[in-house]
């Protein structure tokens, strides 16, 4: 399990919600801690079961696949991200993480995109649509970077 997400990177705005990756062996594991979670009342956010496909990387729809719960009701808000090892969506949460926590001008940039989307795009899903192209940029940079640095997760 790892924090990822705005508030896993020191001093980026971010809204009060934790979100978290548990990675799993394999597809059947992604449905194995879903169940699990299910059972202790997280509630699955059925609508979403992937994440965006970044320009570039593999089509499969597979490698875009994840569960994805919130907390309890009542308790405090915590996003969990249910993807397989090796992935290309498990792999772009850590690595996303790691290269801003790494490089603090890059962050203050993505920083003023995320202030500056929260006022035009107040809607959740429209400021999360808006800001994925953004994202993509910087991941961009982040495999450059973990190329150089021989990076893994």
């Amino acid at each position: 399990m790892d924090h990822i997400g705005s508030t896993s990177v020191p001093g980026l705005p971010a809204k009060d919600v934790i979100d978290v990756q548990i990675t799993v062996e394999d597809d059947e594991a992604i449905e194995i801690v879903a169940t699990s979670l299910a059972t202790k009342s997280w509630r699955r956010i059925v609508r979403v079961d992937r994440d965006h496909q970044v320009p570039g990387l593999p089509t499969a729809a597979a490698e875009w696949r994840k569960a994805l719960f919130v907390e309890p009701e009542g308790e405090r808000r915590v996003n969990v991200h249910i993807r397989v090892q090796g992935r290309s969506n498990q792999r772009y949460a850590l690595l996303f993480r790691d290269y801003l926590r790494s490089h603090a001008d890059a962050a203050e940039a993505y920083a003023r995109v995320k202030r500056e989307l929260a006022v035009l795009a107040p809607d959740v899903g429209v400021y999360a649509d808006a800001k994925d192209p953004v994202c993509d940029l910087i991941y961009f940079a982040a495999e450059a970077w973990a190329k150089d640095r021989h990076w893994a997760p």
